[in-house]
């Protein structure tokens, strides 16, 4: 199973940053039932552990960045041992899943319909080549303005409780979009010299914003980090259950960390007589 997902998913794919591959488990534990997350977080561990699974294969890296400590009252210390008490292994593909053709961002497209794919920035270096690369642009079946376009993309997307918010003129029509799954404004200038019409991702900030619609940017849809990596995983499972006759679940335990959206809407004047 490792070494399947290792060849769709090369390590050497991955950004030098990244850590990516079996985080733990034993190699020989045969493995029947598996749980697909975009985070490995308690709550989706639970889910884990009351499925019965014997492997997560996760998207984000549960120890990205180094840790002195895995004591059980740590947070990731509790989240390991209980993996490794339950004979769970865990599983991450990142980076080197984000550029994989298809990967994260042609899984996202496909949602919104678009047509004729190809890199945002194409890879380079071992993952360079076939399609490869991070995000996707593509072409709508049908041209819409933007504020129908944001609609749309909030009824395709998995639902959270932030939503889907845009920047630019709502009447500008979008016909092909860029599209990149997790955080996405340091591929800003990439979608400018794509000339595309709209750009979608996630955790987009309020200066890199402001100064790429200035300078006449592609419109900006901005959407919740885990709904725009949520739909590869429907890809993944389709695959193990196609590759190893798996029983396979997609987790929907949605692990946006924003649970409260609150807007005041200004009541209308009375017109001055």
């Amino acid at each position: 199973m490792v070494n399947a997902l290792d060849r769709r998913y090369p390590r050497d794919w991955a950004e030098q940053w990244d850590r990516v591959g079996l985080v733990l488990g034993d190699f020989e534990h045969p493995v029947r039932r598996i749980l697909c997350v975009v985070d490995c977080v308690p709550e989706t561990v639970d889910q884990a552990l009351a499925e019965r699974a014997d492997l997560i294969v996760a998207h984000h890296p549960l120890l990205l960045k180094p840790v002195s400590s895995i004591a059980p009252d740590t947070y990731k210390g509790r989240i390991i041992h209980r993996l490794i008490r339950s004979d769970v292994g865990l599983y991450c593909a990142h980076t080197n899943a984000d550029v994989a053709n298809p990967g994260v961002s042609d899984a996202l497209a496909a949602r919104l319909g678009l047509r004729d794919l190809r890199p945002l920035v194409p890879a380079s270096g071992a993952a360079a080549g076939e399609g490869r690369g991070i995000g996707r642009i593509g072409e709508l079946a049908e041209p819409m303005d933007l504020a129908e376009f944001t609609g749309f993309a909030a009824t395709r997307l998995p639902a959270t409780t932030a939503g889907i918010r845009a920047a630019g003129d709502p009447s500008r029509v979008v016909r092909t979009v860029a599209v990149c799954g997790g955080a996405g404004d340091s591929f800003l200038a990439d979608a400018t010299r794509a000339g595309v019409d709209a750009y979608l991702c996630a955790d987009l900030r309020h200066h890199p914003a402001s100064e790429h619609l200035a300078a006449d940017g592609p419109a900006l849809l901005d959407a919740a980090h885990w709904a725009t990596e949520r739909p590869w995983l429907d890809d993944v499972a389709a695959w193990l259950r196609e590759e190893f006759g798996a029983d396979v679940t997609v987790s929907d335990v949605d692990t946006d960390p924003w649970t409260v959206h609150a807007r005041d809407v200004p009541e209308e004047k009375e017109p001055l007589s």
